[in-house]
């Protein structure tokens, strides 16, 4: 990949949304760090993994990036429907996806040596993780979809949890049961295509 390298921007997302396929964008700052239905993700400069990656489309994007980046954050890291990363059941970095046509942007923030109260850290190099990064993007984003499905549920932190979704309708509580063919989440029977899950019991380490 070519990357570009910034010592500070408004988002990645907004540099990377318009560069062709194979261009990763990074950033020591974001002054407006988006995450999931416009919420901010803040970090102090230089203490975070904060990339976007133009990536070819892939009908299971959100998590296929979910699962590359678990791997190339190490082997205890787990996934947290539809799009965190856990370290000890706390939050260890988020991912952002859009869709443009023929490809898709993947943003990523991933916390290294700074967290927020209540988040974790995972005190690795910047640069080692770009590059896992990259490699572990450009192989799940070339896999199936049964691959992919395979992988995040085995990565899962989610699945056979009691969970609370928060709808736009109204709220959803019951176990977490599986993810369908198309990423949605099931619970309790029903299919979840968007909302914020929480966990209603900790989740175990590892």
């Amino acid at each position: 990949m070519t990357i570009l390298r910034l010592s500070r921007t408004t988002s990645t997302q907004d540099v990377a949304r318009d560069l062709a396929v194979g261009t990763v964008v990074v950033t020591d700052e974001q002054t407006v760090g988006r995450g999931r239905r416009d919420r901010r993700w803040e970090a102090p400069p230089g203490t975070a993994l904060l990339a976007s990656f133009v990536l070819p489309a892939h009908s299971l994007a959100s998590l296929a990036a979910g699962v590359a980046t678990a791997v190339a954050c190490g082997p205890e890291v787990r996934l947290k429907w539809p799009n965190d990363l856990l370290a000890q059941g706390r939050k260890l970095a988020g991912i952002l996806v859009e869709r443009r046509g023929d490809h898709c942007v993947v943003g990523v923030g991933v916390n290294l040596s700074w967290a927020p109260p209540d988040a974790a850290r995972l005190g690795a190099s910047r640069d080692e993780l770009l590059q896992e990064l990259i490699s572990q993007l450009s192989r799940w984003f070339e896999a199936t979809d049964a691959v992919v499905l395979q992988a995040w549920r085995a990565r899962s932190a989610t699945l056979g949890e009691m969970v609370r979704v928060e709808l736009t309708d109204g709220v959803l509580e019951g176990v977490a049961e599986d993810i369908d063919a198309d990423g949605a989440l099931i619970v309790a029977g029903r299919r979840i295509v968007a909302g914020d899950v929480v966990h209603l019991r900790p989740t175990s380490p590892g």
